[in-house]
């Protein structure tokens, strides 16, 4: 018999589909991004009302990505529930160790978890996708403990194949770029301010106004370290681009301005760790 992830696609996402409606209800932990956009698109097809969309508001959490979630999430006909978290107040969070995410999702999942107990739902769903299981994810510890289900990567589904799921369903977010939170910009170990994570925010905000798509800032203290795509490397340098972008970085708080010369890549910050297995 074949693995998951060997099954074809037209069958992994008929058992996903089964998967869902086998469930009764549930709750989708929401972020707007490709991955729970595809879960909660198809649970809203398969279990209608009683499928419901939450999203985890923080600091962390770009005020841009919330009104995008929203935006289409109602193009769908979904009204989501936005709860506050607050993760920020935890100094086991705050103060950036490497397994920042397991706090943070841990925080979320609880809440989710007991929303569905006193609602009556049977399930807590994410976006979890099969590429994500071999990458540094401590939240995903965090999913176990609340009982989080993560449907695509139970199935099977990597990164390219929720993208081709998502061109089925119409969904806008199809090709979003990957956009985790805001914390993920800092170095393990550094203190996250809401006053920093505000910095990079805005600043990644200038950089895709002007047409950066893969873009991240990395916040290191006084230092701004830009990561773009390799190709793009070259427009920022020229005037008068170059210029407004050093002010502008400057008049948010930043006395240094650095281009990364690697370029763009997701989870720069994981290579300084020494991965180990979880349990």
């Amino acid at each position: 018999m074949s693995t998951l992830v060997d099954s074809p696609y037209s069958l992994r996402v008929s058992n996903l589909r089964a998967s869902i409606r086998e469930l009764g209800s549930c709750v989708v932990a929401y972020s707007g991004g490709v991955d729970s956009s595809v879960v909660l698109k198809l649970a809203h097809e398969e279990l209608g009302s009683r499928a419901l969309a939450v999203i985890g508001r923080s600091a962390t959490y770009a005020q841009g990505e919330l009104e995008l979630a929203l935006e289409q999430a109602r193009a769908l006909g979904i009204e989501p529930r936005v709860i506050a978290t607050a993760e920020l107040d935890d100094p086991r969070f705050a103060n950036n160790p490497s397994n920042r995410c397991y706090f943070c999702k841990g925080e979320l999942y609880t809440q989710l978890a007991q929303l569905a107990r006193s609602e009556g739902y049977e399930a807590v769903l994410d976006g979890t996708n099969a590429d994500d299981l071999k990458d540094h994810r401590p939240g995903m510890r965090a999913a176990h403990e609340s009982n989080v289900r993560s449907p695509l990567a139970e199935h099977g589904l990597d990164k390219a194949a929720v993208r081709a799921l998502a061109h089925e369903l119409g969904l806008p977010s199809a090709e979003k770029p990957a956009m985790p939170c805001l914390s993920s910009r800092f170095p393990y170990g550094s203190k996250i301010t809401s006053e920093q994570l505000q910095q990079v925010e805005a600043g990644e905000a200038w950089l895709r106004a002007r047409g950066f798509r893969d873009v991240r800032l990395r916040h290191h203290g006084a230092v701004a370290r830009l990561e773009l795509e390799t190709k793009e490397l070259a427009r920022l340098v020229e005037e008068p681009l170059r210029s407004e972008c050093v002010a502008h970085l400057k008049r948010l708080g930043f006395a240094y301005v650095a281009l990364d010369l690697q370029g763009f890549r997701s989870g720069s910050l994981n290579e300084t760790l020494t991965l180990r297995p979880t349990s």
